[in-house]
């Protein structure tokens, strides 16, 4: 599929993994890309894989566990670009134990980033997405967050949170021909995943009908496809790409 619309996508936690995928596929697709995290060297690197294939991007510095950087994040963006069309909540973090012992902070720490941390960036970019009339927000969530995980219950709690984020906002800016989605992966080969063992990774594929992991690129396909003009009558859905391990 081409699509050589250019919009302006903001993407966080664009530094690796995921956001790093979806920032390149965007941009591959036409996008003009603000790339947001809080390693700027990375994201130098990403800025230049991007350009060096003929696209266009911008690093910005972002933590999106603090409102103050949000803010500034999103002013910067607006001031080189003048408009936030596409916004791709990946940033994220883990901090696994059992809910027995986990600490508060580990708690707060999680939902603070991973849900807070979305909303807050999805309220200011509503202004720049309500004057265009057109947008696309879309939520990477997790499929530990339709089914739960031992030793994950904050991870698992702010995702689910993003899926009923997603459908709120969804009915919020409806009206607006704005779309607010969620893309739900499964068990994605990315740096997150790659401090399990080789006994952990063999036992999470046994649960996948196909039988491996996915990759990061294939959840960038998802996201560019609800990213794109072409998905326009979809809204407040949750994408599963899981490669079948769990079908809700």
């Amino acid at each position: 599929m081409s699509d050589v619309t250019e919009r302006i996508a903001l993407v966080t936690g664009a530094s690796q993994g995921i956001g790093r995928a979806c920032a390149v596929e965007l941009a591959r697709r036409g996008r003009t890309v603000a790339l947001a995290a809080r390693n700027l060297e990375r994201l130098g690197e990403v800025c230049r894989e991007i350009e060096h294939a003929g696209g266009k991007a911008r690093a910005f510095p972002l933590d999106v566990s603090s409102e103050e950087s949000i803010k500034a994040c999103v002013r910067s963006v607006l001031a080189q670009f003048g408009r936030i069309e596409i916004l791709v909540n990946n940033a994220g973090i883990t901090r696994d134990g059992l809910a027995m012992r986990m600490k508060r902070a580990d708690w707060e720490d999680v939902l603070s980033t991973n849900l807070t941390g979305a909303f807050l960036l999805t309220q200011a970019a509503m202004p720049s997405l309500l004057k265009t009339r057109w947008g696309r927000v879309i939520n990477i969530t997790s499929v530990v967050g339709e089914m739960g995980q031992a030793g994950q219950a904050n991870y698992a709690a702010s995702k689910a949170g993003l899926i009923g984020l997603t459908k709120s906002i969804a009915r919020e800016l409806a009206s607006r021909s704005i779309t607010v989605n969620a893309v739900a992966p499964g068990y994605i080969e990315t740096a997150m995943t790659a401090v399990l063992n080789d006994e952990q990774k063999a036992a999470m594929s046994a649960h996948i009908p196909l039988g491996r992991p996915g990759t990061d690129v294939e959840i960038a396909h998802a996201v560019a496809f609800l990213a794109s003009e072409e998905a326009g009558y979809i809204t407040g859905h949750t994408l599963d790409v899981n490669g079948g391990m769990y079908m809700g």
